[in-house]
C-alpha cells in the first residue's frame, strides 16, 4: 500500500504566526493560523481536516459494506463535527459527530441502520481515533 503525505508549515509565534497545509499529491492548500483554529478567523485548521478524512473514509467503508450486503448506494454523504476541547490535559479532541444521509435503493431502515454502524467500527480513521475519542453517528435513508 502507497504511504500517503501532507506536509505543514508555520511562521511566527502562536498566536499571530500563520501556516499553510498541503496534500503530497496537491489535492489541497489551505492557509491556517490561531484565529482558524481556536477561534472563527478563516482559512482551515488540523481539526477539519481530520473532519473531513473522517467523513471521507466513512462514506467509503459504508459505501462498501453497503455492496456488500447486496444494497449498492446510489450516493452517501457525510459530515463530521470535530469538537476540540480544553481539558486537563490540554486541548484535545473529544468526541466526533458523523451524520451520513445514504440514498440506498431497496434496504429498510433496520438494516441501514446494522450496516452504518458496522461501518462505522470498520471504517481505518475510526478505528485511529476511537481510543482518543467518542465516535457517534446519526444515519438517515433518505
Amino acid at each position: 500500500m502507497p504511504i500517503r503525505t501532507a506536509s505543514a508549515r508555520w511562521s511566527g509565534n502562536l498566536t499571530e504566526g500563520s501556516g499553510s497545509i498541503k496534500t503530497g499529491k496537491g489535492g489541497y492548500e489551505g492557509n491556517y493560523s490561531f484565529k482558524s483554529r481556536f477561534e472563527e478567523g478563516e482559512g482551515t485548521n488540523p481539526e477539519e481536516l481530520i473532519g473531513a478524512a473522517h467523513a471521507g473514509c466513512f462514506s467509503m467503508a459504508f459505501s462498501k459494506a453497503l455492496a456488500d450486503e447486496g444494497f449498492t448506494p446510489t450516493s452517501v454523504e457525510t459530515t463530521a463535527k470535530v469538537h476540540l476541547d480544553k481539558t486537563d490535559a490540554g486541548f484535545s479532541v473529544t468526541r466526533i459527530d458523523l451524520e451520513t444521509v445514504g440514498d440506498v435503493p431497496n434496504v429498510d431502515a433496520g438494516t441501514f441502520q446494522k450496516i452504518a454502524e458496522a461501518a462505522k467500527e470498520n471504517c481505518p480513521i475510526s478505528r485511529l481515533l476511537s481510543p482518543g475519542a467518542e465516535i457517534t453517528l446519526n444515519a438517515t435513508l433518505s
